[in-house]
């Protein structure tokens, strides 16, 4: 008699059904045509634009305060623009790459060197919470259009919105196209050690590692994108006031709930009490008032409210001036929803967990530098971040910043817009992530990229002497070649 299946055996099971059917289908339908990718490419935009009510509801139902217009913004618009961006491109981007045959004489006699690009076959998608529809949709433009099918995973973090996921893709999408499987830590587990074409995952470099080990079984590759720490450096002479009001923009969308978020300044001595009295007029511009204010978002759950509440309080309790940004003088203690008030923690030291670990919250740390050359040293001393942010005038200083630190990505005079930009591929580095999607990084990142060499129909080598029984002839040719 069997034994009766467990729970996480069960869940594979049902998985790895649908996974073998995508996979036959994809063998048995070959390469989708530029026709059917586009298809693909318009239902996805058309189930955004068809639910983007019902997704503002969900998320903010999740969340517990979403503001509708913040969700239009990232969530719905923010993915319709990879959509019709690799809609625009898909068509030039299969095109087969023609590469130069070596040695180069026989491309003059008639041989070919080419890269074609097929679609993987199929791949999953880990989906994190902070942003559950754009990050789930995001990475589909370069799936779709690499002629993929996808299996995707939402997080549990968000069930309303993840139910809604899987509502909306069975409309649209026939379950050999692409399927979602909603569900705990258990279901996530089950769907990571799956035998995809390729996954993908969104979300916390600590669960990265597990998911990575999951998919080495099956030898799956993977694309990680993760966070970390990502520094803000003010240069001196940088316009303190818009510096602070784009810093402080990117720390509040979200409730700093982005894997993008500045995670902390480095500011000259002498700009520090600017910048702090800055980033207060800032906020008080953005949110005259937080607790009932739709516009202001809350923590998505109360373990990562707690886990926030205690950095600052943590931070507090070890010294560090703590400058709570709460326009209103609200007590926000007493609240239906979790939300916590802009914070900066001022000149904090490296034994404050706010400095150890990725804050994913509406908290600053702000430290102050002497020389930029610090500055940088400090960057360098700790993990390669996802982003580094840049604000000044002097470019020689600029160019040197960027030249000696690494970071998956920078924007300059601004935070987070360089994951907007679809001809740059957005990825991390390190234990911010492997890999890179958007645009036509994204098509690359999703095909596999086949090596054709066409040779001569008629056959030179007698002729150079290559085979053997070997002379005099390939020892000349070797002769030409063995040099420098």
């Amino acid at each position: 008699m069997n034994a009766p299946m467990n729970s996480l055996d069960a869940h594979k099971a049902t998985m790895n059904d649908v996974l073998n059917r995508q996979k036959a289908a994809h063998l048995r339908d070959g390469p989708p045509s530029v026709e059917k990718r586009i298809d693909w490419l318009n239902r996805s935009i058309d189930l955004l634009i068809g639910h983007q009510a019902e997704i503002a509801k969900a998320v903010n139902a999740d969340f517990g305060s979403r503001s509708p217009e913040a969700t239009a913004l990232t969530d719905v618009a923010g993915s319709i623009g990879p959509l019709k961006f690799a809609r625009e491109h898909v068509a030039k981007w299969m095109r087969p790459q023609k590469r130069k045959t070596t040695p180069a004489i026989l491309g003059l006699f008639g041989a070919k060197a080419t890269v074609q690009y097929q679609p993987k076959g199929v791949v999953g998608v880990i989906s994190p919470w902070n942003f559950p529809v754009n990050l789930t949709f995001a990475p589909l433009a370069g799936i779709f259009a690499a002629g993929n099918r996808a299996m995707i995973k939402p997080s549990e973090y968000t069930p309303a919105t993840s139910d809604l996921l899987k509502t909306m893709f069975a409309k649209a999408f026939d379950e050999e196209e692409v399927a979602v499987f909603v569900g705990g830590p258990e279901v996530g587990q089950a769907f990571s050690g799956l035998a995809f074409d390729h996954l993908v995952f969104t979300g916390a470099t600590s669960v990265a590692r597990h998911v990575m080990r999951a998919a080495a079984e099956n030898l799956v590759p993977v694309t990680l994108e993760l966070g970390g720490k990502s520094p803000v450096i003010l240069s001196r002479g940088a316009d303190i006031a818009t510096a602070a009001a784009r810093i402080m923009n990117g720390k509040t969308l979200n409730a700093g709930q982005i894997c993008l978020a500045p995670d902390y300044v480095l500011a000259p001595q002498e700009d520090l009490e600017t910048f702090v009295a800055e980033a207060k007029a800032s906020v008080g511009r953005y949110f005259p008032t937080l607790k009932d204010n739709p516009d202001y978002t809350a923590l998505v759950a109360q373990r990562h409210y707690d886990r926030v509440k205690g950095y600052v309080e943590d931070a507090r309790a070890k010294g560090a001036r703590v400058v709570e940004i709460n326009p209103g003088g609200e007590d926000l203690s007493q609240q239906e929803h979790r939300k916590i008030a802009p914070t900066l923690i001022i000149d904090p030291t490296d034994d404050m967990k706010v400095m150890q670990e990725e804050i994913f919250g509406p908290v600053l740390p702000v430290k102050s530098y002497r020389t930029i050359d610090e500055a940088v040293d400090y960057v360098n001393a700790h993990d390669r971040p996802l982003a580094l942010y840049w604000f000044g005038t002097d470019e020689a200083e600029k160019d040197r910043v960027l030249a000696r630190t690494t970071s998956g990505g920078v924007t300059v005079n601004d935070v987070i817009f360089h994951v907007a930009q679809e001809e740059l591929p957005f990825g991390g580095v390190g234990p911010a992530g492997m890999g890179a999607y958007h645009g036509h990084d994204g098509f690359l990142e999703f095909s596999h990229k086949k090596a054709v060499f066409q040779q001569l129909k008629k056959d030179i080598a007698p002729m150079l002497g290559l085979r053997p029984p070997y002379g005099e002839a390939i020892r000349k040719y070797l002769a030409g070649q063995i040099k420098r």
